[in-house]
C-alpha cells in the first residue's frame, strides 16, 4: 500500500526526517558522483533526494504515483512533478539516463508493471538506483518513518529482483545505522552511528541502495511497449493532493 504524500512530506520536515535524508543522500551521492548532462527521473517520493543534482543534470523530473498523491516541487520554482500511474509512465521509450526509485518498490502492488515501465523508459545504458528499507534493519520494524511502511528487502533480494526484470546489478551501498528516534541527542550523533555501523554492523543498516544497468538484450522477456500520451496535472503551490483530499470530494 502506498503511503500518503502528506505523511511523506511531513516526515521529511521533522528533525528525524532531515537526518535520514542527509545520511541516505550521502550514500546515494557516493553511487552517483556525477550526473552531468543526464536526464534524471525520480519515481515514488524521490524529491528529498533530487535537489543535489540541480545545476548538474540536464533535466530533472519527478513522478509521484496516483495512489500516493502529489505535492508541488521544487518549492521555490516552477513545478517539476507529475501525477502518474506507475504502470503507465507518460514518457517515450529510452528517454531517461538515470532513474531513482524511492518509497516506491516497497509500496507498489503492481511490481511487474512498475519494473517493466522502469526498464522501458531507461536509455540503452541507463542506470536504476533503488532505495529500500532493509529487512534486517531497525527502521523497517518501526512505524515512526515511511521506511517502516511496506515490504522491506535484503540486498540479495533486490539483486535477484533486478536480474529478473532485465537489469544487471552493478553497485550497492547502505545507510541509516542510527535507530529511528526523536531524541535530539541521538540525532546529533548520527554521523558517529554511521561510521560505527558501516564498520561493525553493515548488514543491519536501515536502508539498502542497489544500482543496476539496463540490459537491452532482455527486451524479449518484457511486454511490448505501448504508446502513451503524456498527461499534464496542475499542482497547487502549497496544497498537497492526496487520497485524503480525494475522499472528501
Amino acid at each position: 500500500m502506498w503511503a500518503d504524500v502528506v505523511d511523506l512530506r511531513d516526515f521529511y520536515e521533522t528533525e528525524m526526517g532531515q537526518v535520514a535524508r542527509h545520511m541516505v543522500r550521502r550514500s546515494l551521492r557516493g553511487l552517483w558522483p556525477d550526473v552531468g548532462g543526464d536526464t534524471v527521473l525520480g519515481l515514488g517520493y524521490a524529491t528529498p533526494y533530487l535537489r543535489q543534482f540541480s545545476g548538474e543534470a540536464e533535466r530533472i523530473l519527478a513522478f509521484m504515483p496516483a495512489q500516493q498523491g502529489v505535492v508541488h516541487w521544487p518549492p521555490d520554482g516552477p513545478n517539476a512533478v507529475a501525477l502518474v500511474e506507475e504502470t503507465a509512465l507518460p514518457l517515450p521509450d529510452a528517454c531517461v539516463d538515470r532513474l531513482l526509485l524511492v518509497h516506491g518498490l516497497e509500496s507498489t502492488e503492481a511490481l511487474r508493471g512498475l519494473m517493466e515501465e522502469v526498464w522501458r523508459v531507461l536509455s540503452g545504458d541507463g542506470r536504476l538506483l533503488i532505495v529500500a528499507p532493509n529487512r534486517r534493519g531497525v527502521w523497517s520494524r518501526s512505524d515512526r518513518s515511511p521506511f517502516g511502511w511496506g515490504q522491506p528487502y535484503g540486498l540479495q533480494q533486490l539483486n535477484k529482483l533486478l536480474r529478473g526484470y532485465g537489469f544487471l546489478p552493478t553497485n550497492s551501498a547502505r545507510a541509516l545505522y542510527l535507530p529511528p528516534t526523536r531524541s535530539k541527542t541521538l540525532l546529533k550523533s548520527a554521523a558517529a552511528w554511521e561510521r560505527v555501523g558501516a564498520r561493525w554492523f553493515p548488514r543491519f543498516s536501515g536502508i539498502v541502495l542497489a544500482e543496476a544497468r539496463k540490459q537491452v538484450w532482455a527486451a524479449s522477456a518484457l511486454r511490448p511497449a505501448r504508446s502513451r500520451r503524456p498527461v499534464v496535472v496542475p499542482v497547487p503551490q502549497t496544497a498537497g493532493f492526496s487520497r485524503q483530499a480525494r475522499s472528501k470530494e
